[in-house]
């Protein structure tokens, strides 16, 4: 059982998510949401919103209330680049620079862990 989660359109820059997302790849999910929880930086909350959404997923598709967390564990985990608002600041002499205001699209695959 597996799961794909897209949040689209997270109005920070893709450096600055896969920093925090790097630190979750492979990792249970109970424990990321710990650590994510923990975490002082704003992609934490959207990251954390993206899993938690994921596990409501699984829970509406197998048909149960609660989804064990401890039984899944996040296999992908990725960061793209998304659209950037293009904005101008006042510059000296009259002129104005160019100022980018960075997106990102998230994906995150969740996958159950296989018992052996």
């Amino acid at each position: 059982m597996e799961t794909i989660v897209k949040l689209k359109y997270i109005k920070q820059s893709s450096k600055k998510v896969r920093f925090v997302l790097n630190s979750i790849k492979g990792c249970k999910v109970d424990n990321a949401l710990k650590k994510l929880d923990n975490l002082n930086k704003k992609a934490a909350f959207s990251i954390s919103k993206a899993i938690r959404s994921g596990m409501s997923n699984l829970s509406n598709i197998e048909g149960s209330d609660t989804v064990n967390e401890s039984s899944f564990y996040v296999s992908e985990a990725y960061v793209d680049q998304g659209p950037s608002m293009k904005r101008f600041r006042p510059a000296a002499m009259g002129r104005a620079t160019p100022i980018l205001k960075r997106s990102s699209h998230l994906t995150l695959k969740l996958k159950k862990i296989d018992s052996k």
